[in-house]
């Protein structure tokens, strides 16, 4: 209709450049898990654990989120931290277990698909700086760099194979899981910080910077432990509030 102003149609390139970047690393993780590179495989999925915190923030920062850019995220998120880390935990130990390892992979990628799903559904209504269940991102690092620490060496094989398939069975059933998870979302990283925290982060850093796969699987796989303690703490927290009204 002639009085009425056309819609605008098209994307936002910005924020989508990000996502596309996570996907690209996602599916580079997948090929390389086909040609025995694992190692390769894992740096690339932490390179889309990268892409993918830059995405959402940078559509925010530029006020350019859209319904289009979280049904994208969520699609390249499948690819990345879902179909990537399942098949790459099944090529490098979960294939000799026969069925028993396909049903785990299986389950993982699955896991994967529901969470991003509920997450989909809860957009708007869910408090920000909370995640039920373990992110799907976290959880890829959580195995990826389990992963890593094999291809290091440094984990014998005759505990590496049943370890990383309780270890994928339980990370999935996180991320399907009612524990919260902290998000950060609400750190402002415009905001200063007092010194003591930048030197923490420096320190930090370098720990990182020691050794990589040893170092970043603590750190995710404490994140992954987080959820359960922190939903404890607040079913302790409201049961103590309800002794206390009466």
């Amino acid at each position: 209709m002639a009085g009425k102003r056309r819609r605008r149609r098209g994307i936002y390139l910005l924020p989508n450049l990000f996502t596309t970047g996570c996907l690209l690393c996602g599916f580079y993780a997948i090929t390389a898990s086909m040609q025995g590179e694992f190692e390769k495989a894992v740096v690339a999925l932490f390179f889309a654990m990268v892409m993918d915190g830059l995405d959402g923030r940078v559509a925010r920062l530029t006020q350019t989120e859209s319904a289009f850019g979280a049904e994208y995220d969520s699609l390249s998120d499948m690819v990345a931290f879902g179909m990537a880390p399942a098949l790459m935990v099944y090529l490098w130990s979960l294939s000799e277990l026969k069925n028993l390892g396909w049903f785990v992979s299986f389950f993982y990628a699955a896991a994967t698909a529901l969470r991003l799903a509920r997450f989909n559904t809860q957009i708007g209504i869910q408090d920000r700086r909370y995640f039920q269940g373990l992110p799907s991102p976290a959880s890829a690092a959580v195995v990826a760099s389990f992963v890593w620490l094999g291809e290091e060496g440094l984990l014998p094989g005759w505990i590496g194979q049943p370890l990383i398939a309780l270890l994928a069975l339980s990370i999935a059933l996180l991320m399907v899981s009612n524990f919260r998870y902290y998000s950060f979302k609400e750190i402002d990283i415009g905001r200063r910080i007092p010194f003591f925290w930048a030197t923490l982060l420096a320190l930090l850093a370098a720990l990182l910077l020691t050794h990589p796969p040893s170092m970043l699987f603590l750190l995710f796989f404490g994140y992954a432990l987080s959820g359960p303690v922190l939903t404890l703490w607040f079913l302790h927290k409201r049961r103590r509030g309800r002794r206390l009204a009466r």
